[in-house]
């Protein structure tokens, strides 16, 4: 088939970027869009509800963990079918867990309706901002299996050698997220309502064109009568549980982020999280995309057994990443004032925390891209245990260590600090496990 012809090409850097640069692009993008979510939210309605948006990320991040997982974990164990040759196994294997993420998010839909009062009622909340976290959520978790659907088509689509359709579709999303938050929160005056349901909108576009794409028998991958063969899902499931441990202690980490500025600082310091927060993320997505683009071809290449190919990618990888790694160190460090001037007024208390968080947690982007390649490469060889214990400890051990220790030590720059120390004690653990398994996959 001619989409398999993309793996049978040399490795070079051209190559290698011709297959990443559009998921890099695509991830970029859509951080950039949720920045922008938070710009029209934060200037259009206020801090406060910066604020809600943020106090609601956990929930978000449970209700689509389980999606991460079976997107991840079942695109690697798919793609290796593929370069076994499996091809009319692959794609029913695909098609069932296309229809147990409908299902797990039909589920998770009705739990995050079932709980998300009783999680406001407790964290003491001004009745104002309580107010917006109800209202956000209850509009977002509307959208769960479109989302669902979007975070496996996604990741479906680069697998299939389709991953400029997967960028098209995310600036699509995007452009018409981006111009719905302009409409409902400026025009119609929805408030943070209208911000939850542009967001939900604009993530369908990738959800219903996948529908499309991938019931066409040309794609690479197609929906075939499914085989309910529940060793996959268990596969899958094992293989991406790195992943899913991400999401879910992603969400755990910004609730003791936001518990803990509610300490020390107060819901101001919750917003100033946010703003630092949505400077890591776009940071971050440079590295996010660039995994995700070549995880397909180290599947493949694992599962043909390919060393040469497997060893010549992982190297040109970890120099890729070196050098994303300056240039973003330089761009936040420098870009620090006008970035937060965006989100925050210089007269606003949520100013000032926010530039001097920025500046010290700028320093994690020294270590994030590799702890993320690393982890995304374990996936990719079908190796979910190390991948789990690598993004666990970084996600969740490392940070909990450090968020406990140093404000109590440093205060409000204690907070700020915890996450460049975790993710270099991360970066420890990654090399660790990169020498460790060298010899045995041949990279």
């Amino acid at each position: 088939m001619e989409n398999t012809n993309v793996y049978q090409k040399p490795v070079t850097l051209k190559n290698i970027l011709k297959f990443a640069i559009p998921t890099i692009a695509m991830t970029v993008f859509m951080s950039f869009y949720t920045m922008v979510d938070g710009l029209f939210v934060s200037n259009l309605i206020g801090t406060d509800a910066l604020s809600a948006i943020n106090l609601t990320a956990p929930i978000i991040q449970l209700v689509t963990a389980v999606s991460t997982m079976l997107a991840t974990g079942g695109s690697a164990v798919i793609m290796k079918k593929m370069g076994e040759h499996k091809e009319q196994e692959a794609k029913e294997d695909f098609t069932f867990l296309i229809l147990v993420n409908v299902v797990a998010g039909m589920v998770m839909c009705a739990a995050g309706y079932l709980a998300m009062e009783h999680i406001f009622a407790g964290m003491n909340l001004s009745p104002g901002v309580e107010g917006y976290c109800v209202e956000y959520l209850s509009r977002y978790l509307v959208f769960t299996v479109p989302i669902l659907l979007m975070n496996n088509f996604t990741l479906y689509m680069i697998a299939s050698g389709k991953s400029s359709l997967s960028l098209v579709c995310s600036v699509a999303g995007g452009v018409l997220n981006m111009a719905l938050d302009y409409v409902f929160l400026a025009v119609f005056d929805m408030g943070i309502s209208g911000a939850a349901i542009a967001t939900g909108l604009g993530y369908t576009v990738t959800a219903v064109v996948g529908l499309f794409v991938f019931s066409r028998k040309k794609s690479l991958l197609h929906f075939k009568r499914p085989v309910g063969r529940f060793r996959v899902l268990l596969h899958a499931a094992a293989n991406g549980c790195s992943e899913m441990a991400t999401a879910l202690v992603t969400g755990i980490i910004t609730m003791m982020f936001n518990w803990t500025m509610l300490h020390y600082v107060g819901e101001d310091g919750v917003a100033a999280v946010t703003i630092i927060m949505y400077v890591l993320m776009f940071a971050s997505s440079l590295y996010t995309g660039y995994s995700y683009g070549v995880a397909p071809m180290l599947s493949y290449y694992h599962g043909e057994q390919n060393h040469k190919k497997l060893k010549k990618l992982v190297a040109v990888s970890l120099k890729v990443i070196a050098g994303i790694s300056l240039v973003t160190v330089a761009a936040s460090f420098l870009l620090t004032k006008p970035l937060v001037s965006v989100f925050a007024r210089p007269d606003n208390p949520v100013y000032d925390l926010a530039v001097t968080g920025n500046r010290i947690c700028t320093a994690a982007l020294f270590f994030i891209g590799f702890n993320i390649f690393a982890s995304g490469m374990f996936t990719a060889l079908s190796n979910g245990v190390v991948s789990a214990i690598l993004a666990f400890s970084r996600s969740f051990v490392f940070m909990l260590l450090t968020m406990m220790v140093l404000p109590l030590v440093l205060g409000v720059n204690g907070i700020w600090l915890a996450t460049p120390a975790a993710e270099l004690m991360a970066l420890v653990l990654s090399g660790f496990m990169f020498l460790k398994y060298k010899k045995r996959y041949g990279y």
